[in-house]
């Protein structure tokens, strides 16, 4: 074989090596869920969505969540059919994003099971809008497995999401979110 081969399949199997050792680092699931709640004086407002889409990479603490809007489901038909056409046009604004980092990521052992505290920071885009979004979370590493959970709350009005007047007490402008994934390491 000429030098130049082996080189090239040397280059070629390094190259391969190093892929397969960053994809160690990233973990993915397109089954995470997210439920929201707005508690309104007459009644309370509560949907949930169990095709969350999320992908973490534990070297840097880059975490994003994408979800589409129309996979959110109610109790009742027609508040599906008022959030997707009123609130959140969904046909306007298929999907809402989240992009940050764990900005205490150093201090997560992703090799050791146990539960961690993630501080998060990023920009959730929703209904065109972005805007800066700071939590508390908690991974919890189990068996290879990564379960992230969080709790946050965001205004409707910071995301020009307007309550028109004949439903403003069936709404508040306060939306509770709880995100829940379960994520495993991405294969490449």
């Amino acid at each position: 074989m000429s030098f130049l081969i082996k080189k090239g399949i040397i280059s070629c199997c390094f190259v391969l090596m190093m892929a397969s050792l960053m994809a160690q680092d990233k973990y993915f699931t397109k089954s995470g869920s997210i439920q929201f709640s707005s508690k309104g004086v007459i009644e309370t407002i509560e949907a949930s969505h169990r095709s969350v889409t999320c992908v973490l990479d534990s070297k840097t603490g880059d975490i994003q969540f994408a979800v589409l809007m129309k996979g959110f489901e109610f109790r009742k038909a027609m508040m599906q059919e008022h959030f997707n056409e009123n609130y959140v046009e969904s046909d306007k604004y298929p999907k809402s994003e989240f992009r940050g980092q764990i900005v205490n990521n150093s201090e997560i052992d992703y090799t050791k099971d146990g539960s961690y505290t993630a501080h998060i920071k990023g920009k959730l885009t929703l209904h065109g809008q972005t805007k800066d979004v700071e939590a508390d979370g908690k991974i919890t590493v189990k068996g290879g497995k990564l379960l992230a959970a969080s709790k946050f709350k965001i205004l409707m009005s910071d995301y020009d999401i307007d309550i028109p007047g004949s439903v403003t007490q069936n709404m508040s402008d306060t939306i509770n979110i709880s995100v829940n994934c379960t994520l495993e390491l991405l294969q490449q």
